[in-house]
């Protein structure tokens, strides 16, 4: 084991961890850490960098506003420091293109020595009450170790692949997360099929049916979901993005998190207004004068088995049941995008600390309001990010509030309150209790009956 011991290893360099990194660089305290990553380099969803897709977050959930809007990581140093900060003024737009928001992470990441790239990690164990993360390098295969006494895991989500479609990847079916590095392939085929409703595939869609008019391809659009819903957008609904809302959640008991999780998912899933209205606008102008778009949407229908087609020599036949209906059909496409979004499942590395690690009843990972893994024994601690969204709510993968669990988490290493993670000042409140104690209400002893729908 290498005999230098770090205070806090980094696992995975994804906008999370790379605002960690950016927080400690610039922090008070003095914390030795190193952040590990598999990859040559900072790229944060390269495949689907589409021209004209923006940040469905504002420019100020960058790596580090939110908590410290004077640090030389923000987004707005780096616009002056690209010498863009006029242009951007007068741009006059909240949320930025895509495509800068991974420039601007870059810029970060090229400053910050903690970061260590083609660093792939094989295993988390512990010896003598310290970490020991071991690494091979992606271009050499050469081995290292790295000794800490905390870790932070930053992994991400993985593409998910519906088994039907696993042994029939390649050139022309793939994941959305690859479109921009098969879109020359789309743009020659004969017929395109998108699988999935969410911003993904709205996106791709998009992208297609605008390029439509200079190519002869078809375009389809299946989903299972009920419709191509729009993501519910409304600055009164934005303020459960707030820690106060986590509090609130955390709270609550399990079943009852659950339950709320199933019914919020037009507010981290669905469609952005301006990208569906984009699409409706591309559809329209398509249509002007006798022209009609050779496209086809069709909902609540999902893809059960692919197999080769059988009217010609290239391309898929996809058996598609109706679930509504109960109706079963055989569509046919030469190229195959699947939309079907990302799941997170528990890294092989952790395999040496399993029987240390705690889980609730369905098996997924307790986590502490403060971001650790609940564990038995251990003597350093291992902070998430992104993998509470069924202990903490929906907030986990959104932008804006990384900067807030980086601050709980600097603060935990150092032992201090290096940042100061505030609650938001916000007009709504969650609890009973915060409410009655702020409004000047009174609790009643006992439940009192629901009021009626109209009240």
């Amino acid at each position: 084991m290498t005999d230098h011991v770090h205070d806090l290893l980094g696992i995975g360099v994804g906008p999370f961890n790379l605002g960690l990194a950016a927080l400690i660089d610039d922090a008070a305290a003095d914390l030795d850490v190193a952040f590990l990553e598999q990859k040559p380099a900072f790229n944060w969803h390269e495949g689907m960098l589409i021209e004209g897709t923006t940040l469905e977050v504002p420019f100020l959930a960058d790596l580090v506003t939110m908590v410290d809007p004077t640090n030389p990581y923000s987004y707005l140093n780096y616009l002056r420091e690209q010498n863009r900060l006029y242009e951007f003024y007068f741009y006059e737009e909240f949320f930025i293109p895509r495509r800068e928001y991974n420039d601007y992470c870059r810029w970060v990441a090229d400053q910050l020595p903690s970061l260590r790239f083609d660093q792939r990690v094989t295993d988390v164990r512990e010896d003598d009450g310290v970490f020991v993360v071991e690494t091979v390098d992606s271009v050499t295969g050469d081995r290292a170790s790295y000794a800490a006494e905390n870790v932070v895991m930053g992994i991400g989500t993985q593409r998910h692949i519906p088994e039907q479609f696993e042994d029939f990847l390649g050139p022309d079916v793939f994941h959305s997360a690859s479109y921009l590095h098969n879109r020359d392939r789309c743009l020659d085929a004969d017929s395109i099929t998108i699988v999935g409703s969410g911003q993904s595939a709205a996106e791709v869609f998009r992208d297609l049916v605008e390029r439509q008019p200079d190519r002869a391809y078809s375009i389809d659009w299946i989903t299972r979901s009920r419709g191509f819903f729009q993501m519910a957008d409304a600055k009164l609904g934005h303020m459960i993005y707030t820690p106060d809302y986590i509090d609130y959640f955390y709270d609550l008991d399990q079943e009852t998190k659950d339950q709320l999780l199933g019914s919020q998912d037009l507010l981290y899933k669905g469609i952005d207004g301006e990208t569906s209205a984009k699409i409706y606008d591309a559809l329209y102008r398509n249509s002007i004068g006798d022209a009609e778009p050779d496209v086809g949407l069709l909902a609540a229908t999902e893809i059960t088995d692919i197999g080769p087609a059988r009217s010609h020599g290239e391309g898929y036949q996809l058996i598609c049941e109706q679930w509504q209906e109960g109706d079963r059909f055989l569509h046919e496409s030469e190229v195959v995008i699947l939309a079907t979004g990302y799941t997170r499942t528990d890294p092989p590395f952790l395999a040496p600390l399993e029987d240390r690690i705690r889980r609730d009843d369905e098996g997924r990972l307790a986590i502490t309001r403060d971001f650790r893994l609940e564990t038995d024994g251990l003597a350093g601690e291992i902070f998430v990010q992104n993998a509470e969204l069924h202990t903490h709510g929906l907030n986990a993968p959104d932008l804006g509030l990384g900067p807030y669990r980086n601050a709980t988490i600097v603060n935990a290493v150092a032992d201090e309150e290096v940042y100061e993670p505030r609650s938001a000042d916000t007009f709504q409140r969650f609890s009973v209790d915060d409410f009655v104690a702020e409004r000047g209400a009174h609790r009643l002893e006992s439940a009192a009956p629901k009021p009626s729908d109209g009240a």
